[in-house]
Order: C-alpha cells, then sequence, then structure tokens
C-alpha cells in the first residue's frame, strides 16, 4: 500500500514561540479599547477644561500694594515711610521766612501816610471832617468804607473824623443827662462849640495834607 507524498509545502508547523495578539484579543501591553469610560471619550482621557484645579487668575489671590496713580507708594505693615528727599546740605527755611520778592500786605498805621501827589486824596479827607458838621458820622463812615482800600490817607483821616463823631455823640448824651442837674444845659453847648471849632480845624489841616488828630478823641476805628 503506498503512502501520501510528504510534502513540506502543505505541512502546517505549530507555532512554537509566542503568537501577536489578534484583533478583538487584548495582549499584555495592548491599550484598551474606546469605549464607554468613566469620564466620556475613553478610560484613560485626561480630565476637560474646567473639570480639574485651575490656577487663581487676577484679583483672586492676595495682591501686595503698589503703586496707585498719583499716589506715594504705601510701605508694608510695620514700616515707617522714608523721609522726604533732601538735597546736601540743605536746611528748612526758618519759621516767617518769605522768599525774595514777595511783599507781605503791612498794617494800616494811623498817621504814616500822606495824600497821593496827583490825586483828590486832600479834598476827600476835608469833605470827610466837614460831612460831620452836617450828618453825624455817617458821612465819614461812608468815605471810610469807599477809600479805605483805595488811598490810606483818606482812609486815615475819614476814621479820624468818624472817632471824633462817636466821641461827641457820648458827650452829647452825658449832657442831655446832667440836664437834670442844671450842668448839661451848659456841658451840651460847650460840647456844639467845641466840636464845631476842632472839625473846621481838621477840614483845613487835611486840605493842606497833614495828618491831623483831635485833641479830644476815642479812637475805636483804624
Amino acid at each position: 500500500m503506498t503512502q501520501p507524498p510528504d510534502d513540506d509545502a502543505t505541512r502546517r508547523i505549530p507555532p512554537s514561540g509566542p503568537q501577536q495578539p489578534g484583533y478583538g484579543t487584548p495582549g499584555p501591553h495592548q491599550q484598551p479599547e474606546y469605549g464607554p469610560g468613566p469620564s466620556g471619550y475613553g478610560s484613560g482621557q485626561q480630565p476637560g477644561y474646567g473639570s480639574g484645579p485651575q490656577q487663581p487668575g487676577y484679583g483672586s489671590g492676595p495682591q501686595h500694594p503698589g503703586y496707585g496713580y498719583g499716589q506715594p507708594p504705601t510701605p508694608p505693615p510695620g514700616y515707617a515711610p522714608p523721609p522726604p528727599y533732601a538735597p546736601p546740605g540743605y536746611q528748612p527755611p526758618a519759621p516767617g521766612y518769605q522768599p525774595p520778592g514777595y511783599f507781605a500786605p503791612q498794617p494800616h498805621v494811623p498817621g504814616r501816610y500822606g495824600p497821593r501827589p496827583g490825586t483828590d486824596d486832600t479834598s476827600l479827607a476835608m469833605l470827610a471832617h466837614l460831612l460831620g458838621i452836617l450828618t453825624g458820622f455817617v458821612g465819614p463812615l461812608i468815605l471810610y468804607f469807599v477809600k479805605k482800600d483805595e488811598s490810606p490817607y483818606v482812609r486815615d483821616q475819614s476814621a479820624e473824623a468818624l472817632n471824633f463823631q462817636i466821641t461827641a455823640f457820648i458827650a452829647y448824651m452825658v449832657s442831655i443827662v446832667l440836664m437834670f442837674v442844671l450842668i448839661g444845659f451848659v456841658m451840651i453847648f460847650v460840647v456844639w462849640i467845641g466840636a464845631l471849632i476842632f472839625q473846621i480845624i481838621a477840614a483845613m489841616a487835611a486840605n493842606r495834607g497833614e495828618n491831623y488828630r483831635y485833641p479830644i478823641n476815642i479812637r475805636m476805628v483804624t
């Protein structure tokens, strides 16, 4: 009985080494298939945007004090601010120091100022004394407020006339009170004659540009 020929080409030799894993059979190093994992697109996917902790954005964490617009830097807590910068050898000015070229307004001193040349200061000063005869303290008071910031001489003479009218008014009141003992009738006449004479003398002196002063005067206005 004849045996079939032994053909090497048709003989199947079982593999002796490790086989590569085929499709559908996961090997030891094969990635798992894509499937419905716990996080959506597969089991090994990285967490998406917003799912994990993010870095704090602008303004979310504590910020250090910085430089504000138009403000000096704020020193940290516990530190004193630095002293102002001064160049070497610089010394602060003494109290009351005024820079060169600065003229502070001087207080008005009665009797110091004369009439200004080429003005009507003498006429207005004379008018202040004469108005006291006709209007009492009203005329000198109006001239005082009108010219006190413009003409020192008119201010001085109108203030002198105003003070004299106040003094004469007090003398008149005392004379009226003393009329109950008859001496007031004589006193009021003497006060009126004396005031008239002093006012005429003052008007003439002011017309000459003099700083006239009444012999009896309570100077409350300057």
